[in-house]
């Protein structure tokens, strides 16, 4: 599979500046929603680049060292748990997605996205399935990846009981598990099933209880 299919598209149409912008963390019950846009040289080449998803966490940092090095630009957009409850997951991820546009240090001639459609001033192309299919996208996968893996990570020495460095945040049966006998801590994101069902039935009880006093 030719990585720089679409890249090569925009060269020969005399873009030189790509920025590939790709999501991680849409799915997780706690923590914030990471982007990444990423604007790599011209007929770039990084063997073991794909989408985050089909690499090894030990290559995964490998690949994140090499990249944030070797581009020539990439930025971080965050929304946090909060947010995501205001606005929901999908518009929370479009606005994190432009502001790592935003701040990228040049401003790039034409924007790859994996999937997700934004309304920008700049060009832009969206591509399901975009960072199996572009370098640009891979790239900025890798990177928004890592970076929200290490926030996990920290998350995970203060709150060692809930397995953070394990499921990242995603909803498995052991993290639920941890919730319901831990609690739920602020940085949840309250309008995700099971939280929002959890948080209710504490709510409940907590009336139960006070009925009963």
């Amino acid at each position: 599979m030719d990585m720089l299919k679409y890249e090569h598209e925009l060269n020969e149409q005399g873009v030189k500046l790509i920025a590939g912008v790709d999501e991680v963390g849409r799915g997780p019950l706690c923590g914030p929603v990471v982007t990444c846009a990423c604007i790599l040289p011209v007929d770039y080449h990084l063997d073991g680049l794909n989408d985050s998803k089909k690499v090894s966490e030990k290559k995964r940092e490998k690949l994140y060292e090499i990249l944030i090095k070797d581009a020539i630009s990439y930025s971080i957009g965050i929304s946090s748990p909060k947010r995501i409850d205001e606005i929901n997951i999908l518009e929370a991820t479009k606005e994190a997605m432009i502001k790592a546009i935003s701040n990228l240090s040049v401003r790039p001639g034409h924007v790859l996205i994996d999937a997700v459609k934004l309304d920008l001033e700049i060009p832009s192309t969206s591509i399901i399935k975009g960072d199996a299919n572009s370098a640009s996208i891979a790239a900025a996968s890798i990177i928004a990846k890592v970076t929200r893996d290490r926030m996990m990570y920290e998350l995970d020495k203060k709150y060692p009981e809930y397995g953070y460095a394990s499921h990242k945040g995603y909803p498995t049966k052991k993290h639920i598990e941890a919730v319901k006998r831990y609690g739920v801590k602020d940085f949840y994101r309250f309008t995700f099933t099971p939280i929002n069902e959890l948080v209710k039935d504490n709510v409940n009880n907590n009336k139960e209880d006070a009925l009963e006093v």
